[in-house]
């Protein structure tokens, strides 16, 4: 579960004031909104990256205000990918759980998990240098899942593919979500992806988030 309540962020001028919204346990949840409406200020209010003033961010019912980003328990992946250059693909997926010092076997079966999950068996001893968009994609959902976490924040994860990729990104993430049941907030501005992945759609719009439907006029590309 993402539960906000209240939420309260300040990015240099830039307010947000009384962000409310919540996404059940399990659930895929899209916001959207136009851009510089603040949907990556709430996205990174949530996974630590930016300060809290005041309100509660509550996932998987523990409050999680005045935790560092680490201690969160979420997968992140930025619109970028933001993959290191000097790290295969294979020492991508097992990044964070080295850096949880777990066992090598325990490692090594979490790559085989996720390669096989991601299609990423075949990229394993590469780098990001020789790596498509739709696969650096892969490979930086894959370090985000890696240690199983109970809430997946995408910013704008698609928003650079072509649009074959972009489909099989989604079908891709779609499983994913089946596959693991991880709760997902995802940011885009894309109505497709909206209809194609979202349980539940989330609009910000004049500082405020409402759940819209995508049926009829619930969403209009005027708000995006």
């Amino acid at each position: 579960m993402i539960s906000i309540r209240d939420l309260s962020v300040r990015a240099g001028s830039f307010a947000l004031d009384g962000i409310s919204f919540e996404i059940p346990t399990g659930e895929y949840g899209i916001l959207m909104g136009k851009t510089g409406c603040g949907k990556t200020t709430v996205l990174e209010a949530i996974c630590g990256l930016k300060p809290v003033v005041s309100g509660s961010i509550r996932l998987m019912s523990n409050e999680v205000v005045g935790l560092r980003p680490g201690e969160r328990g979420i997968g992140f992946v930025p619109q970028d990918g933001a993959l290191f250059s000097t790290l295969t693909v294979r020492r991508h997926l097992s990044f964070a759980l080295e850096v949880r010092r777990q066992a090598r076997s325990a490692i090594d079966r979490r790559v085989g998990q996720l390669s096989e999950l991601l299609g990423l068996d075949h990229l394993l001893d590469r780098r990001p240098q020789g790596l498509s968009g739709g696969e650096r994609q892969r490979v930086a959902l894959g370090r985000a899942l890696a240690f199983e976490p109970g809430v997946l924040c995408l910013d704008e994860p698609l928003s650079a593919l072509d649009e074959e990729t972009r489909r099989e990104m989604c079908d891709l993430l779609d499983n994913v979500r089946r596959e693991t049941g991880v709760t997902t907030l995802h940011i885009t501005h894309s109505l497709w992806e909206a209809r194609t992945l979202a349980d539940r759609v989330l609009l910000l719009e004049n500082g405020e988030v409402s759940v819209r439907s995508l049926d009829g006029p619930g969403v209009s590309t005027e708000a995006l």
